[in-house]
C-alpha cells in the first residue's frame, strides 16, 4: 500500500508498531528457544538492570517478572517508535523489518548494554550468544513489521 502525505499518521503508525512490537517480542522469545542466547549461565541484561535498580539480588520470581516486563515493554516501545518512523520515512522498513531488528541488536546488545555494564562487550560475548541475538532480533523485526503492516492497513 503506498501512502501519500495526506494518509500518513504518526499516531496510527506508532499504534500499529506497538502491536507489531508485541508480536515481534513474542516471536523473538520463541526463536530464543531454538537459538538460546545465554548458554553459559550468564545473567540476562534485564535481570542485571532490575537488580541494579533494586540495589540487591532479586528472588527467582522477581527476576522472571523483571525479565518479562522489560522484554515485552521494550519490544512494544521499540515497535511503536519503528511504526512512527516508517510513517515518516517508509524506506526504514527495509528487508521487511529485518533491517530494523538487526539495527536494534547493534544499538542495544552491541553498544548500549555493554556501556551500561549490563552485558559483556561484544568482543567478549560468546559466538553463540552473538549469533542468537542477530537471528532473534531479525525475527523480531520481521514479525514486528509484518504485524505493523496488517494493523496499519486496518486503521
Amino acid at each position: 500500500m503506498s501512502m501519500n502525505k495526506r494518509e500518513r499518521s504518526i499516531l496510527k503508525g506508532a499504534f500499529a508498531g506497538l502491536v507489531g512490537g508485541l508480536a515481534g517480542a513474542g516471536a523473538k522469545m520463541l526463536a530464543e528457544h531454538i537459538f538460546p542466547p545465554r548458554v553459559h549461565g550468564q545473567t540476562p541484561p534485564p535481570v542485571v538492570l532490575a537488580e541494579q535498580v533494586a540495589g540487591r539480588p532479586l528472588p527467582h520470581a522477581q527476576k522472571q517478572a523483571a525479565m518479562q516486563s522489560i522484554h515485552w515493554g521494550f519490544g512494544a516501545a521499540a515497535g511503536a517508535i519503528y511504526g512512527a518512523l516508517v510513517e515518516v520515512e517508509p524506506s526504514l522498513g527495509a528487508w521487511k523489518g529485518a533491517a530494523f531488528g538487526l539495527t536494534l541488536n547493534r544499538l542495544t546488545h552491541e553498544s548500549i548494554l555493554p556501556r551500561m555494564g549490563l552485558s559483556e562487550p561484544k568482543e567478549a560475548q560468546p559466538t553463540q550468544e552473538r549469533i542468537s541475538e542477530w537471528v532473534t532480533h531479525a525475527v523480531y523485526g520481521i514479525f514486528t513489521d509484518s504485524v505493523r503492516r496488517v494493523v496499519r492497513r486496518s486503521l
